[in-house]
Protein backbone atom coordinates (compact mmCIF):
# COMPACT_ATOMS: atom_id res chain seq x y z
CA UNK A 1 0.00 0.00 0.00
CA UNK A 2 1.42 3.36 -0.92
CA UNK A 3 0.68 6.55 0.44
CA UNK A 4 0.26 9.36 -2.24
CA UNK A 5 1.69 12.73 -1.14
CA UNK A 6 -0.67 15.81 -1.50
CA UNK A 7 1.09 18.99 -1.86
CA UNK A 8 0.16 22.28 -0.09
CA UNK A 9 -2.93 23.52 -2.50
CA UNK A 10 -3.97 19.83 -1.98
CA UNK A 11 -3.57 19.40 1.77
CA UNK A 12 -5.53 23.31 2.56
CA UNK A 13 -8.49 22.01 0.70
CA UNK A 14 -8.11 23.86 -2.91
CA UNK A 15 -8.84 27.28 -4.26
CA UNK A 16 -12.01 27.89 -2.13
CA UNK A 17 -9.71 27.51 0.94
CA UNK A 18 -6.91 29.44 -0.38
CA UNK A 19 -9.06 32.48 -1.20
CA UNK A 20 -10.72 32.23 2.53
CA UNK A 21 -7.27 32.41 3.93
CA UNK A 22 -6.31 35.57 1.66
CA UNK A 23 -9.64 36.95 2.31
CA UNK A 24 -9.14 36.70 5.92
CA UNK A 25 -5.51 37.80 5.89
CA UNK A 26 -6.29 41.52 4.29
CA UNK A 27 -9.37 41.28 6.99
CA UNK A 28 -6.66 41.40 9.59
CA UNK A 29 -4.42 43.93 7.62
CA UNK A 30 -7.59 46.30 8.04
CA UNK A 31 -8.44 45.39 11.48
CA UNK A 32 -5.18 45.26 13.65
CA UNK A 33 -4.03 48.40 14.81
CA UNK A 34 -0.51 47.11 14.99
CA UNK A 35 -0.47 46.11 11.14
CA UNK A 36 -0.84 49.87 10.22
CA UNK A 37 2.77 49.89 8.92
CA UNK A 38 2.09 47.17 6.38
CA UNK A 39 -1.65 48.12 5.47
CA UNK A 40 -0.19 51.92 4.55
CA UNK A 41 1.92 50.26 2.03
CA UNK A 42 -1.47 48.91 0.49
CA UNK A 43 -3.70 50.56 -2.05
CA UNK A 44 -6.93 51.66 0.23
CA UNK A 45 -8.77 49.10 -1.91
CA UNK A 46 -7.51 45.68 -0.95
CA UNK A 47 -9.09 43.68 -3.94
CA UNK A 48 -6.47 44.20 -6.53
CA UNK A 49 -3.99 42.89 -3.68
CA UNK A 50 -6.37 40.04 -2.64
CA UNK A 51 -6.92 38.71 -5.97
CA UNK A 52 -2.86 38.67 -6.60
CA UNK A 53 -2.13 36.82 -3.62
CA UNK A 54 -4.88 34.52 -4.00
CA UNK A 55 -3.65 33.47 -7.49
CA UNK A 56 0.13 33.78 -6.74
CA UNK A 57 -0.48 31.40 -3.32
CA UNK A 58 -2.76 29.06 -5.48
CA UNK A 59 -0.05 28.40 -8.07
CA UNK A 60 2.96 28.62 -4.88
CA UNK A 61 1.11 25.42 -2.78
CA UNK A 62 1.23 23.70 -5.76
CA UNK A 63 -1.84 24.26 -7.36
CA UNK A 64 -3.29 26.26 -10.85
CA UNK A 65 -0.72 28.65 -11.46
CA UNK A 66 -2.85 31.15 -12.29
CA UNK A 67 -0.53 34.30 -11.19
CA UNK A 68 1.70 33.11 -13.64
CA UNK A 69 -0.28 32.72 -16.59
CA UNK A 70 -1.95 36.39 -15.91
CA UNK A 71 0.89 37.90 -14.75
CA UNK A 72 3.97 36.22 -15.86
CA UNK A 73 7.09 34.69 -13.37
CA UNK A 74 6.21 36.36 -9.56
CA UNK A 75 10.08 37.76 -9.23
CA UNK A 76 8.80 38.60 -5.49
CA UNK A 77 11.25 40.79 -4.30
CA UNK A 78 11.82 42.52 -7.35
CA UNK A 79 7.50 43.44 -7.52
CA UNK A 80 8.47 44.75 -3.48
CA UNK A 81 11.02 46.46 -4.18
CA UNK A 82 9.40 50.06 -4.19
CA UNK A 83 8.09 49.52 -0.92
CA UNK A 84 9.87 50.05 2.09
CA UNK A 85 9.97 46.34 3.90
CA UNK A 86 12.05 45.84 7.03
CA UNK A 87 12.05 43.88 10.00
CA UNK A 88 8.86 45.65 11.36
CA UNK A 89 6.79 45.59 8.27
CA UNK A 90 7.92 41.60 7.42
CA UNK A 91 6.93 40.99 10.90
CA UNK A 92 3.58 42.82 10.78
CA UNK A 93 2.65 40.57 7.48
CA UNK A 94 3.71 37.76 8.84
CA UNK A 95 0.87 38.17 12.02
CA UNK A 96 -1.44 38.87 9.76
CA UNK A 97 -0.98 35.69 8.09
CA UNK A 98 -0.63 33.75 11.26
CA UNK A 99 -3.74 35.16 12.67
CA UNK A 100 -6.00 33.90 8.86
CA UNK A 101 -3.44 30.86 9.30
CA UNK A 102 -5.23 30.26 12.74
CA UNK A 103 -8.47 30.67 11.96
CA UNK A 104 -8.63 29.09 8.07
CA UNK A 105 -6.08 25.95 8.10
CA UNK A 106 -7.46 23.23 10.38
CA UNK A 107 -4.85 20.55 10.32
CA UNK A 108 -1.96 21.99 13.09
CA UNK A 109 0.80 20.58 10.89
CA UNK A 110 0.27 22.03 7.75
CA UNK A 111 -0.35 25.45 9.39
CA UNK A 112 3.32 24.94 10.38
CA UNK A 113 4.81 24.60 7.81
CA UNK A 114 2.98 27.38 5.95
CA UNK A 115 3.87 29.95 8.76
CA UNK A 116 7.12 28.52 8.52
CA UNK A 117 7.33 28.77 4.72
CA UNK A 118 5.82 32.24 4.90
CA UNK A 119 8.56 33.65 7.39
CA UNK A 120 11.05 32.26 5.20
CA UNK A 121 9.49 34.15 1.79
CA UNK A 122 8.85 37.29 4.48
CA UNK A 123 12.57 37.52 5.31
CA UNK A 124 13.45 37.60 1.66
CA UNK A 125 11.54 40.36 0.62
CA UNK A 126 13.26 42.48 3.39
CA UNK A 127 14.99 45.63 1.45
CA UNK A 128 16.01 48.05 4.21
CA UNK A 129 17.18 47.64 7.81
Amino acid sequence: MTETLQNHFERIGGADKIRALVKRFYQVMDELPESYGIRKLHADDLQGSEDKLFKFLNGWMGGPQLYVQEYGHPMLRRRHLPFPISESERDQWLMCMNVALSEVVEDPQLRAELSAAFAKVGDHMRNKH
